[in-house]
């Protein structure tokens, strides 16, 4: 074997990675939160709504977490347009993974919810606890201990499996940037080893804030590794 590693070639393009690294944190945090509030939505209605709306939540649940999430965003892109609706590449790419991120997002909170025991919020009505007391000192205690490791480990996964789908449809993001900087030289052994060791310190680094939010606010201890 007479390969050369040539990684001056990936450092004279180090700002174009640190972009496509940028919007690839942009895009996890985005499709995270829009993730959440989808979830929130949907396993408030699994738990405590009626037939007909859990029955649209089931089918939206069973729709998206048996499909691939690059078939869900190859519809957008390429299905939506023939039907007149058009968006940009990374507006398809965040729309698929929010939708994506909210079916999953359902199901583990919904376990949150269904942790809450009904004697409690009881207790709480006998003491006179608002609603907002309630929420504040019952529900969301019970819920993050129960949901929220499980939430932060999907935070990583979003970011690192989920994000480099947009490459296939031309988002810049890391993956995206590898593939177009190494595409022009060849060197794709340095590229993507450089890529490869960026995402691994991207998700050390949401690890351990995510760690020390679980700790600090809702003091839940979260396993990094």
């Amino acid at each position: 074997m007479n390969y050369i590693f040539q990684y001056g070639v990936v450092w004279d393009n180090f700002g174009a990675l640190m972009e496509g690294a940028w919007l690839t944190f942009q895009l996890g945090v985005f499709a995270f939160g829009g993730g959440i509030l989808i979830g929130l939505v949907c396993a408030s209605i699994k738990t405590y709504g009626p037939f007909p709306l859990r029955l649209l939540v089931d089918g939206y649940v069973v729709f998206i977490t048996n499909t691939p999430a690059l078939i869900q965003i190859y519809f957008l892109y390429f299905g939506l347009p023939e039907l007149g609706v058009r968006w940009s590449n990374e507006a398809c790419v965040l729309i698929g993974l929010v939708l994506n991120a909210g079916a999953y997002l359902t199901m583990i909170l919904r376990a949150g919810f269904l942790s809450v025991r009904q004697n409690e919020i009881e207790a709480g009505l006998t003491l006179g606890f608002s609603i907002v007391q309630q929420i504040r000192y019952i529900i969301v205690p019970h819920i993050a201990k129960a949901v929220y490791p499980a939430l932060a480990n999907f935070f990583v996964v979003v970011m690192v499996m989920g994000t480099s789908v947009g490459a296939l449809i031309g988002v810049d993001e890391l993956t995206g940037q590898a593939i177009n900087l190494s595409s022009i030289n060849y060197r794709w052994l340095e590229y993507f080893s450089v890529v490869a060791a960026i995402y691994v310190v991207l998700t050390f680094v949401a690890s351990i804030g995510l760690a020390l939010i679980g700790r600090w606010v809702f003091r839940v201890q979260v396993k990094i590794f």
